[in-house]
Formats: C-alpha cells, structure tokens, sequence
C-alpha cells in the first residue's frame, strides 16, 4: 500500500468503522424498512461523523493528499454539509477566542445572555448558525479573491451536498426526508449544540485563564469518550488542537484534569444533562452557576 493511504494514528479505524457503517445503515433502512434498533443506532452515528470531520480538520486523517481529499468529500457526503465550513466556524473562530468575547458564537451572546439551561441548549444551534455563516461567508469571498482553487474545492463540496439531498428526495421524497435529510439535521444539531455543552457558564475573559486554572472548557468522562472519539476532553483538546484525539486521555489525566476548576470536570455526559436539564428544571441546586464573569459583564451592558 502507497504511504498516502496509510492512517496518521492507528486509532483513526475507529473512525472508518462508523464512516463506513453509516451508508451502510441508509441502505439497509431504506431496502428493509424502518427499524428503531437501526435507526437509533444511525442517528448516534451522525454524532460520531460530527467529531470525526471535527478531527479530520484539526489533523488529517491520512499521509496523503489524496485520500484526505477524498474523506472530504465522503464527510461531505455523510454529514449533510460541506466538510470545509469548519475552518472559518471553527479553527478560525472558536479555537483562535476560545468562548472570549470575539467568539461570534459565544454562548452568552444571545438573546437570554449567559445561560446553562434546557432552552439555551435547544436554541443554540439556531441562534449560532446566523452568528457563523457571515464569517463563513467572508472567508469564502476571500477564497474566491485569492485562492480561487481552494475556493472552487469548497463550491465542488457545497454542490455534492446538494445534489446528495436532491438525488434523494427524487428517488422518494419520504425515504430521503426520514433516512437522508433528518439523521443529518439531527447530526448537524448536536455538533453544535456540543459548543453549549463545553462552554455554556465557562469562563469567556482573557481566555478563561485563572492564573494555572483554565476555566474557559467543561469536561465530560466516561463513555462519550471511548464512543465518540473524546469529545469530552475539551481543555486538553483546546490547549493542544494539534494532538491527535487519541492523545487527550493522557493529557487530561495527567495535566487538565487538575487544571480545570472542580465545577467543570463532570463525569458522565448523560448524567450531565440529565441533572442540569432535566432536574434542574425544578429543583435549583441542580442548575449549573456561572463562573463567566465577561458574559455577565455583556449581558448588563447589552440590557443599558
């Protein structure tokens, strides 16, 4: 095998696994008819496909050009959006301010402020993607100024996407809704919701540094990590974006564990949301406290 096609990190079959399994799942559901077993099983793979184009555009996948390109376009596919927008929303913006007050999705920017709640989870992919896609934009136009290969690649993603929910909803419009359409929407949704889990009550000033404390990122351990690539170990991921996600196990347990303030390292996910979102509905020592003293800071001043 050419060295091109060689994985960067061994670890990464486990993100082939569920690139592969997730068509193969459309298919199955859209020949045999729905299963709730399959089903299920399909729309936790969309949150799986979320971190690995998450991943795949922090460190890419394989030696080579070509088959990164190519896992591109597959992300592109198979997440329901262009693979390239997480660039200018993410590593250009998110990574860079790090939920500091130029973090245009921020999640104390919005409407309610600085919130940690069931409402502010579910709205916020609604209220971040306005926020983004001007950036978004402007990144595109800038491509198309200066690098206009780089900007034809970016169009050729934004027409695959396209012309994959076109195709199907032309070969049957209720398949392609229920099999295509709504597991990626559903994906797409929790990838940024994500952002409100791991920041929503950190703290957004001067990167969220509290001299060695960092307190810009919450934590989750437990199963999410082994499932969905260590999507929890937010601070070690933050602090070295360049690290491979197999590598952040380490690095939480021996450096950002102890380097996050109590009330940011959370165990389980689950038990996260249902204690915060669920339970802290009624019960107020359930609800989460803010340790954002910028984002209180905005919300008085925007309230002026």
């Amino acid at each position: 095998m050419s060295a091109a096609w060689r994985l960067r990190k061994p670890r990464d079959w486990q993100s082939l696994l569920y690139l592969i399994a997730y068509p193969v799942l459309v298919v199955a559901l859209w020949r045999g008819g729905f299963s709730w077993i399959l089903y299920g099983l399909l729309l936790f793979l969309t949150l799986g496909i979320g971190v690995i184009n998450h991943n795949h555009h922090h460190l890419r996948m394989w030696q080579g050009r070509l088959p990164n390109r190519l896992t591109d376009f597959w992300l592109t596919l198979v997440q329901g959006h262009p693979a390239c927008v997480f660039w200018p929303a993410h590593g250009r913006n998110h990574h860079r301010y790090k939920h500091g007050e130029k973090d245009v999705a921020r999640t104390y920017r919005f409407w309610r402020g600085d919130t940690n709640d069931t409402l502010g989870w579910l709205m916020h992919p609604f209220e971040a993607v306005p926020a983004l896609y001007p950036t978004i934009f402007g990144w595109l136009g800038s491509l198309r100024r200066h690098w206009p290969g780089v900007w034809a690649y970016c169009m050729a993603q934004y027409g695959v996407w396209l012309a994959s929910w076109t195709l199907a909803l032309a070969l049957d419009p209720v398949k392609g809704f229920l099999y295509v359409i709504l597991p990626q929407l559903h994906g797409l949704h929790w990838l940024l919701t994500t952002n409100y889990l791991q920041h929503a009550h950190a703290d957004g000033s001067h990167e969220g540094r509290h001299g060695e404390q960092l307190a810009y990122a919450r934590n989750f351990e437990g199963l999410v990590n082994p499932l969905l690539f260590n999507i929890g170990l937010h601070v070690a991921h933050h602090e070295h974006s360049r690290a491979h996600w197999s590598e952040l196990t380490r690095l939480h347990d021996t450096e950002y564990r102890a380097r996050t303030p109590d009330a940011l390292n959370e165990g389980g996910l689950v038990p996260y949301m249902l204690r915060v979102f669920v339970l802290g509905l009624f019960v107020p020592r359930y609800r989460s406290q803010s340790l954002n003293a910028v984002g209180q800071t905005e919300r008085r001043r925007d309230s002026v």
